[in-house]
């Protein structure tokens, strides 16, 4: 069968990437920043071995996966390929009697990492990062760092929307390093983790590492405590809402370590209120005007070229009057969710799927009628993977206000034991949302009813106990000429032809079925989706972010309409 043809989008961030200049080398871990930072971004000696024979020689540009374009290389890399990342970087020796840590923000999906041919950890999972401690392995002037990589696309690790066969909902997939390469000096004794948790009055510190005595530096002010938990209470507190995304800065010094970071107030829960449960934000029923992100971007797939990319994404959908991404099965790097909480983005991030998907059991049965009584077998080895994930993904969000909500299994793929998953993730992180299943084969251990629309209209049951989230819904698609992947084989779930008639209909939607659901309790609505992603047409930006397809100030009014409605109905 023949391949349908498809067509090489650039993107405007490809004009940040100046000749020699390091991509992504702002500090890519904002809420635990060091004075001590190296970035290793940029180019690399790159090899592609099968079975023992080079397949390719040549240099690659990190952090862009090789099957992208801004990689420099754009080859499909196999499942029993072996690559190979080589670069040296300099050292003067000074640690001041501390250590050197090599920070790798995500490898898909195993790595195994040497300096100067000695062996200093690995990791396997495509989406997590991982700190070798490489202070014995380095000498004083040039060292050699070399990373092996490899991708069997193995469905036991979570995987999420990537395919060897890419098409329709299913995307091209990446291997090897895909986030920033860096070190960072620290003292022998050093803060590893910090954890936040806020409250409309102050939030909840513990840390773990570092020295006993610890100083918080805060508002002109010095909190001394000993241990590895204080409590901060603010004055006059302003809390974080999407419109106003107040964020407090703070420095934390663990004897000789040094970090600075942030917080935000803010809550979210649920409430009862005239026979519904509501979604709330800081105590208030709050409506969830969200849209789904796959996070896939023409240039560097799984990366825009720089981060302006993923700033105007954000900026742009709130100018349209949204307030919520859904970040569809996909872990971003910690810059992205960073720029949510500056600019008052709130995320409901999704756990990654793995295991084998059915067309016919996850997808096409449930969207007929089947909607119950399915679930997938899970083996030990997955079972762990996606449990190490799991708690990884809540471990890197954990302290973003804008992260608020939590999706475990998106329409039953790799689905398993769903009410114990329930009773995990609240003990993992009880201050978020949990949306155990979204789409269908329900489950009562869950802090929503979350359904999928897409061939029907909108008309949803309110359930007792259960606030009302319209996850995913609409879907039209419209090609706009010159900025589509794929234009022989489009993909979505209503076509136009017309952009005008294509507005309408999603206003239509909107004024027809989601504005009269908020009044039967409906607090969230996702709709699919922020951007075209290769064959998928159904975005409001192009795939290569050149064109907004809809007219800005005709969403807006529609994103008003709902919250007026949802502000009579509930407030």
């Amino acid at each position: 069968m023949k391949k349908p043809k498809t067509v090489e989008l650039t993107t405007p961030y490809e004009e940040d990437l100046q000749a020699g200049a390091v991509p992504f080398s702002s500090y890519p871990r904002p809420q635990m920043k060091r004075n001590s930072y190296l970035c290793l971004n940029g180019e690399w000696d790159f090899s592609v071995f099968r079975e023992g024979k080079e397949l390719y020689r040549g240099r690659i540009t990190v952090p862009f996966p090789p099957e992208s374009r801004l990689s420099g290389v754009q080859m499909s890399i196999g499942k029993k390929d072996l690559l190979v990342y080589e670069r040296d970087f300099v050292f003067d020796g000074k640690t001041d009697g501390g250590r050197l840590l090599l920070h790798i923000g995500a490898c898909d999906q195993t790595a195994h990492v040497f300096v100067n041919g000695r062996s200093v950890g690995g990791h396997i999972g495509g989406y997590l990062p991982f700190t070798p401690d490489i202070t014995e392995a380095v000498k004083v002037g040039t060292n050699r760092l070399r990373i092996e990589a490899s991708d069997p696309m193995d469905i036991t690790l979570p995987y999420g929307k990537q395919t060897d066969k890419r098409g329709g909902m299913w995307y091209t997939k990446i291997s090897g390093i895909w986030q920033t390469v860096w070190l960072e000096r620290v003292p022998n004794t050093y803060i590893h983790s910090i954890r936040i948790t806020p409250d409309l009055h102050g939030i909840d510190l513990t840390v773990t590492g570092g020295e006993e005595e610890k100083r918080l530096l805060f508002d002109g002010r010095e909190y001394r405590f000993h241990g590895d938990t204080f409590r901060l209470d603010v004055e006059n507190p302003i809390l974080w809402t999407p419109e106003h995304p107040h964020l407090y800065p703070f420095a934390l010094v663990c004897g000789e370590d040094r970090i600075e970071s942030y917080f935000a107030l803010r809550t979210v829960s649920t409430v009862e209120k005239d026979g519904k449960t509501l979604l709330t934000l800081n105590g208030k029923p709050f409506f969830f005007h969200g849209l789904l992100d796959q996070g896939y971007f023409s240039d560097g797939i799984f990366l825009p070229a720089s981060p302006r990319g993923f700033e105007e994404d954000i900026l742009r959908m709130k100018a349209c009057g949204f307030n919520t991404l859904r970040k569809h099965i996909k872990l971003e790097p910690s810059l992205f969710y960073h720029l949510c909480d500056k600019h008052g983005m709130l995320v409901f991030q999704d756990m990654i799927n793995s295991g084998r998907y059915s067309f016919l059991l996850d997808t096409a049965l449930p969207t007929v009628f089947l909607k119950k009584g399915i679930s997938h077998r899970a083996s030990p080895a997955r079972r762990k993977a996606f449990e190490d994930t799991c708690r990884g993904i809540v471990e890197q969000v954990y302290n973003h206000p804008s992260v608020v909500y939590y999706t475990v299994f998106n329409e039953g793929w790799g689905q398993y034991e769903a009410k114990a998953w329930y009773k995990r993730m609240k003990e993992l992180d009880p201050t978020r949302i949990c949306d155990t299943v979204s789409g269908w084969f329900k489950t009562d251990a869950t802090d929503v009813e979350s359904d999928h629309v897409y061939f029907k209209p909108v008309r949803l049951k309110a359930v007792k106990g259960r606030a009302s989230v319209l996850s995913e819904f609409g879907g039209y698609a419209y090609m706009e000429s010159g900025h589509v992947f794929c234009p022989d084989k489009p993909y979505g779930y209503r076509f136009f032809s017309d952009r005008k008639a294509w507005q309408e209909a999603i206003c239509a939607l909107y004024e027809k079925e989601i504005l009269p659901a908020v009044d039967n309790g409906l607090c969230g609505a996702v709709l699919t989706q922020l951007s075209d992603v290769e064959d998928e047409t159904n975005g409001l930006l192009s795939y290569d972010r050149r064109v907004l397809k809809v007219d800005c100030e005709r969403m807006k009014q529609i994103a008003d309409a709902l919250s007026d409605r949802f502000e009579k109905a509930w407030n």
